[in-house]
């Protein structure tokens, strides 16, 4: 029985001895590593020269929304979209395969080659007009469209024009909101405290409404001059839009071509125009 009881202790002490020993943990050791930081390649801004060879994205640029008459005024017919023409074109350009872009998707491509879709449109607002906000708005979201509504904030909360609810509504919505000046006076007239009034308030009291950053500029009438771009700048604008005319070999970013769609082109030519202006 000795001996039985001798072979059992034996056996025993042989197999705790080959166990592997415990893994020692020291004081100030992890007990889970900690992964390593994987630090995401600083993009390049693009040089100016490749700004501008980048293939421009069209970009649409539209006022008031509502009928006239065949009698009215060249400039009302010019700067005025009827709401069936306005549905027409909304439609038109879904058929076409066209997808809304929105600033900072533009500026990432214009700036560090960021993606685009494979047919990609800008669609902005100039003024304020309350039209924008029930038709244009309505007819663009049935598309899963988004725009850019270039506010100008004297005329908030007017007869005839947008509310600040219904700015707000937009933004939240999925749209931005841009400034065009607080009254439309033109850039190249300013002087003194016209920057102030009218690039500098009018930001902060969009993002005030908005809660978000104001970062694009629209000029009245299309109208610019390097000064203004100067100012724009130093009012912590990142992009800032003109009309069909050349852009500025020094800074593109902030002479964005756009077209005016006029009250008196078909939907063909429209379409026509996207085509000849931007490509």
């Amino acid at each position: 029985m000795k001996n039985v009881l001798n072979s059992v202790f034996v056996a025993l002490f042989l197999w705790i001895g080959c166990q592997p020993e415990p893994a020692k943990i020291t004081a100030g050791t992890p007990l889970i590593a900690t992964p390593a930081k994987i630090t995401a390649p600083k993009k390049v801004r693009a040089a100016v020269a490749t700004v501008l060879s980048r293939k421009e994205v069209p970009v649409l640029c539209y006022h008031n929304i509502k009928d006239f008459s065949a009698s009215a005024g060249e400039n009302t017919k010019v700067y005025t979209v009827k709401p069936a023409a306005f549905a027409e074109q909304m439609k038109a350009l879904a058929d076409a395969g066209y997808q809304t872009v929105l600033p900072e998707q533009l500026y990432n491509y214009l700036v560090f080659d960021g993606p685009l879709p494979e047919k990609p449109i800008m669609i902005t607002f100039d003024d304020t007009r309350g039209a924008q906000f029930s038709i244009g708005a309505a007819e663009m979201k049935k598309y899963g469209f988004k725009g850019v509504f270039f506010i100008m904030t004297v005329s908030v909360n007017r007869p005839g024009y947008m509310t600040k609810e219904q700015i707000k509504s937009l933004s939240d919505d999925g749209h931005v909101i841009g400034a065009h000046t607080w009254d439309h006076h033109r850039v190249t007239k300013y002087a003194g405290d016209d920057w102030n009034i009218q690039l500098v308030k009018p930001k902060a009291q969009l993002e005030e409404i908005t809660g978000k950053p104001v970062t694009d500029f629209a000029y009245p009438y299309g109208l610019w001059n390097t000064a203004a771009i100067d100012e724009i700048k130093k009012s912590d604008y990142k992009m800032a839009y003109i009309l069909s005319t050349k852009r500025d070999p020094a800074d593109p970013l902030y002479t964005i071509r756009r077209m005016i769609v006029s009250g008196t082109w078909s939907t063909q030519g429209m379409m026509n125009a996207v085509h000849s202006s931007f490509h």
